[in-house]
């Protein structure tokens, strides 16, 4: 059973990928302060760690962006400054 998220409205979790019996991370979608967030997190025994991220909905277009460039390995981690980083997610 996991808990819910303090202050979300909505929460629909979209899936749950167990690390070990007692550790899952939760991609899960909802409101918060009316504003439709994903919340990726950790989970420990049923309870939301700190350990996760938060963002609104409209800006999980450059996220899945930037992880599928990452996973088909068009992503170059060897670079020196961020600004380079930025331009290869615009």
């Amino acid at each position: 059973v996991i808990s819910r998220v303090v202050g979300m409205k909505n929460e629909r979790i979209l899936v749950r990928i167990p690390r070990s019996p007692s550790e899952e991370l939760v991609v899960l979608t909802g409101e918060y302060w009316n504003i439709p967030i994903v919340d990726i997190r950790w989970y420990q025994n049923g309870s939301p760690t700190r350990k996760g991220v938060r963002f609104n909905q409209s800006e999980a277009g450059k996220v899945v962006e930037t992880l599928n460039r990452m996973m088909s390995g068009n992503y170059d981690f060897k670079q020196e400054d961020e600004d380079s980083i930025e331009e290869q997610v615009r």
